[in-house]
């Protein structure tokens, strides 16, 4: 009588483990370059800071225990300090988890401190959360560099950020021709209009033209005389107003106080 067969001892294949689904909060940033743009309290103990980053552009961290003595975040979350930040989570406002200072950029004191933060007030205002911006971000760099420095105005500084920022955004018009498609002419006056562009003056001017000399300045950055930066302020001034539905700026109404205060006697 045949034997049966002895049943096959191998082992049953394992059966691949169930990774676990990933949960929203999962999702990790490291080494992000980025600065503080702006920060206010949450709850007793923690802050939500509004930061600009190279790669993730603006976004909203709350930083938990940042007020507490013993934070790891305690003396980090300053304005104009170049950080690499990490965080966590999908929702709009995610978790910030480290801070590393990166250093590179000296301090800024003085009328250089509060044309940095009119900076910053213009992009949390202007800038929308979430969008890239790495150019942008270079400019905020070159910007706050040259806000002190030896070389450029403070005044041009401010003039190409600002231009940078409305380009960025898509609310730059052309600066070589005018809204008809006419080249711009140096010798002609000019008038912004935000949803069209430039438009030639063929009448009387106000202080609200500029001269076409002036735009093809402000084109090429090069606003070392004063007229070509007074009339880029103008036309940058213009836009920016409209853009913010003409909202007023708060560090530039305490520069105006400031301006006035001096200008009093004691």
């Amino acid at each position: 009588m045949s034997e049966a067969p002895a049943p096959d001892a191998s082992p049953a294949p394992a059966r691949a483990a169930r990774r676990p689904a990933r949960r929203a909060s999962d999702v990790r940033i490291d080494q992000q370059p980025g600065f503080i743009l702006h920060a206010y309290a949450w709850r007793e103990t923690s802050l939500i800071v509004e930061a600009f980053t190279r790669d993730y552009g603006r976004l909203a961290l709350v930083a938990r225990g940042a007020k507490r003595p013993t934070s790891q975040f305690r003396g980090l979350l300053s304005p104009f300090s170049p950080l690499a930040l990490a965080w966590s989570g999908r929702a709009e406002i995610k978790a910030l988890v480290r801070v590393e200072w990166l250093g590179g950029l000296a301090p800024l004191r003085g009328d250089g401190l509060l044309a940095a933060f009119y900076l910053n007030e213009l992009l949390v205002r202007l800038m929308p959360r979430g969008d890239a911006h790495p150019m942008l971000f270079s400019a905020y760099i070159e910007a706050l560099h040259d806000l002190d420095g030896p070389g450029r105005t403070r005044e041009a500084v401010l003039r190409a950020f600002e231009l940078a920022l409305l380009r960025e955004m898509g609310y730059a018009p052309s600066l070589s021709e005018a809204a008809d498609g006419a080249p711009i002419d140096a010798a002609r006056w000019y008038r912004i209009d935000a949803q069209r562009g430039l438009l030639a003056v063929d009448g009387s001017v106000d202080e609200l033209c500029v001269r076409g000399s002036s735009v093809l300045a402000l084109a090429q950055g090069a606003l070392s005389q004063p007229q070509a930066a007074a009339d880029s302020k103008t036309l940058l001034r213009q836009l920016i107003r409209y853009h913010l539905n003409g909202q007023p700026l708060n560090t530039r109404r305490i520069f105006q106080d400031l301006r006035r205060l001096e200008s009093e006697p004691l």
